[in-house]
């Protein structure tokens, strides 16, 4: 019989907020983390605002030994460590500080890319002839899977440890791995989150496909503008967020505190065919993604209260939108509550799945709707299909039942998840 999968631990390394308390208040107030990046101007970017997690040398000293910090420069491992320690610590659980592994406690901790800071400065060394300064970690640092054997280690997990990288879906393609696993009885807990690196070696790319605004340049925090009819294109950003998964009868046994039960999902691919791309969603693709989490989850489309969407803020917002009311056959009025959180944090890229499931975790478990900023100009083609009040623009205290999530990625790859409620013994 598969087990009952519940979250039991959260850490969120966001641009608005790191720690689950200040994160809380900024999604609740609508509080902007994206700011002017006087790297990006020096560099000439066309957009020069970024959401960037703010971290000081004494917060990062608690996750670190200085040795650990000799030469390290991964902004993508610094935010995911501090991230899944600080979900394993809100789980009530402690690192392993015995020689034997956690047999039964593993991971899958997402990446885009690892250490590209880091992997810059060994390339000048390599060309410098200077290769045998490169440093004992310069791997570590720079492999995808950096930011899970980092954890791994901390914690001594000895069950799966694995790292997925699907661009934008990353994170909640994590999740549903780590679900999955726990489901099916291979682990009873299973540590999930993503990460992305930040700085302009990871943004350049998106800068020079002009995918980002470069409207905003002098008041950053309306940068970020989705669902919005001024929208103009998103703001890159970065971070990370981790999740502790766990069967429902290992977390009763222990007396741990229950955020939500995951209660299935899907992730497909678009193919590339028809209108999908390396760049752009197969619209068919996107709707059977969501139809048959729904399916998955045993949840019928009347059923789900809130949506948190993948929203970029750029043109492809409205084709979302009337993929969601395909999908689920609800339109008007009688569309679910829709937000994003990219207009508080940008596009966390890799890690934004991952954040955006932290942000709607705590709306479901503590009833509240987070509001979507920078939309007070609503895109008429989106008011064709949806009402206004499906889109809350202040924050909405609600008792609901189901939240779904959706990450869309380059690749034309899709992911979708279905969060309920957790009520006492049912």
């Amino acid at each position: 019989m598969a087990n009952r999968v519940v979250i039991t631990g959260m850490g969120v390394v966001a641009p608005n907020g790191v720690g689950l308390p200040a994160f809380r208040d900024a999604i609740k107030t609508g509080l902007s983390g994206i700011q002017f990046d006087q790297q990006l101007e020096t560099l000439q970017f066309s957009c020069q605002i970024a959401g960037k997690p703010a971290l000081d040398t004494e917060l990062i000293a608690r996750y670190f030994t200085p040795l650990e910090l000799r030469n390290f420069n991964s902004s993508g491992i610094l935010y995911g460590v501090i991230a899944g320690m600080d979900a394993w610590q809100d789980a009530g659980l402690t690192p392993n500080e015995s020689d034997e592994p956690y047999w039964d406690y593993g991971m899958v901790f997402g990446a885009g890319t690892s250490g590209i800071d880091r992997f810059r400065e060994a390339i000048y060394k390599i060309d410098e002839l200077q290769v045998r300064r490169l440093g004992s970690t310069v791997v570590l640092q720079t492999m995808n899977s950096g930011v899970s054997a980092y954890l791994s280690g901390k914690l001594g997990l000895g069950n799966q440890v694995f790292s997925n990288s699907s661009a934008c879906c990353t994170g909640t393609e994590s999740l549903l791995m780590a679900y999955e696993r726990v489901r099916s009885g291979q682990a009873s807990i299973m540590l999930s989150g993503a990460t992305s690196d930040s700085g302009p070696y990871i943004w350049g790319g998106f800068d020079a496909m002009k995918v980002c605004t470069f409207k905003h340049n002098q008041e950053p925090e309306k940068g970020s503008r989705p669902l919005s009819a001024s929208a103009s294109g998103f703001v890159p950003g970065s971070g990370a967020a981790a999740f502790v998964v766990e069967s429902l009868d290992h977390a009763l046994a222990r007396g741990a505190k229950i955020y939500a039960e995951i209660l299935g999902g899907n992730t497909n691919s678009g193919g590339q065919r028809g209108s999908g791309s390396l760049t752009a969603p197969n619209p068919a693709a996107v709707q059977r993604c969501i139809t048959s989490a729904l399916g998955n989850a045993g949840i019928k489309p009347g059923n789900v209260d809130v949506i948190n969407g993948h929203l970029t803020a750029t043109a492809m917002d409205a084709l979302e939108i009337r993929n969601w009311s395909s999908a689920l056959g609800r339109s008007g009025k009688a569309f679910p509550l829709i937000n994003s959180l990219k207009g508080m944090v940008g596009h966390c890229l890799s890690a934004a799945g991952s954040i955006e499931c932290v942000a709607s975790l705590l709306s479901l478990s503590e009833s509240f709707v987070f509001p979507n900023i920078n939309c007070e100009d609503l895109n008429p083609e989106i008011l064709q299909v949806i009402d206004t009040a499906c889109i809350p623009q202040t924050l909405i205290q609600k008792e609901f039942d189901i939240l779904v999530k959706a990450s869309f990625g380059f690749g034309d790859v899709n992911a979708c998840i279905v969060f309920k409620k957790y009520a006492d013994g049912k």
